[in-house]
């Protein structure tokens, strides 16, 4: 078996490898996916397993892996799967999307294994939201004032206070990493690479005029989504999520958007519960699996 990057003349072979083919070549054409991030083992002239990584179209290396795919004649595709993903240095998560209650399900299990097996053994499962506009708009805040900030390192003072005692998983992890204010810079710049306009994210304020939260509307690949909803220690446990995800909501449809979407962790209860209380349902689980601090693929 030979394990190398996609080849010129793969291009139509992978592609029948695929679940969803226009995908693919429409985020190839995007450059989110790329020769060099796609990986396949090849037997001669067939192909028996296939790795696809996404990252951003100005991303310099792969945010992601996105894609696996065996033939059905290969024996152990946890062992082939295992080998490609080892072909990528970290870091780098695999997101795999599946549908509620189908979290146990083999194409989901065999998947994780292979994820395990090559190093990425910290697993966390993701609640995928959406609204339509088939669903009534929540309710406007009329306690909150929404101000625009121009500023980056504004924004991310403000992010590293909403990052204290977060029951976001990958917040503690990157404030155990890299401290509060390093991580919010890196957050700033990965939302910034989205397709969703910087000069929509706002700051909240109450009537006192004391900060409350931030509140992201932004986009990517599949659409309108809610880039980030956060509000400062002080202020919590008076429902302001509500009020950041509602304006999120009002302008984004405001400018046309049909279907929003946007993920919260299992464990971050109250967080769901305010999509919920806003009229987003649940639409899928996303299950992210990343290499442990410290460690590498293989180690």
């Amino acid at each position: 078996m030979l394990f190398r990057t996609m080849a010129e003349g793969d291009l139509g072979r992978v592609l029948k490898c695929l679940d969803d083919p226009s995908r693919f070549e429409r985020l190839f054409e995007a450059t989110s996916y790329r020769p060099d991030w796609t990986w396949v083992a090849a037997d001669g002239d067939e192909i028996k397993g296939v790795a696809v990584w996404w990252g951003f179209p100005t991303s310099e290396r792969p945010l992601a892996l996105d894609t696996l795919w065996a033939a059905p004649d290969v024996d152990d595709p946890v062992g082939l799967w295992a080998a490609l993903i080892r072909r990528m240095p970290p870091p780098f998560e695999y997101h795999l999307f599946t549908s509620p209650g189908r979290e146990k399900a083999p194409e989901v299990t065999l998947r994780l294994a292979a994820a395990e097996l090559a190093g990425l053994g910290d697993v966390n499962e993701r609640l995928r939201y959406q609204w339509t506009d088939d669903d009534p708009l929540p309710r406007r805040s009329t306690r909150l004032t929404f101000e625009p900030e121009p500023d980056d390192e504004e924004f991310a003072a403000l992010f590293a206070a909403i990052a204290e005692d977060s029951l976001d998983v990958a917040t503690r992890e990157g404030v155990a990493r890299l401290g509060a204010l390093e991580h919010s810079r890196e957050d700033i710049a990965l939302y910034k690479q989205m397709r969703g306009p910087r000069d929509q994210w706002r700051v909240a304020f109450d009537q006192d005029g004391q900060v409350v939260g931030a509140a992201l509307p932004s986009a990517n690949d599949g659409g309108p989504v809610v880039g980030f909803v956060g509000v400062v220690p002080g202020q919590r446990g008076h429902g302001y999520a509500d009020d950041l995800l509602a304006e999120i909501t009002h302008v984004l449809a405001e400018d046309g958007a049909t279907c929003i979407r946007a993920d919260t962790d299992k464990v971050n209860k109250p967080m769901a519960a305010s999509f919920e209380r806003c009229g987003y349902q649940v639409f899928a689980i996303r299950i992210v699996a990343s290499f442990p601090p410290g460690e590498v693929a293989g180690s």
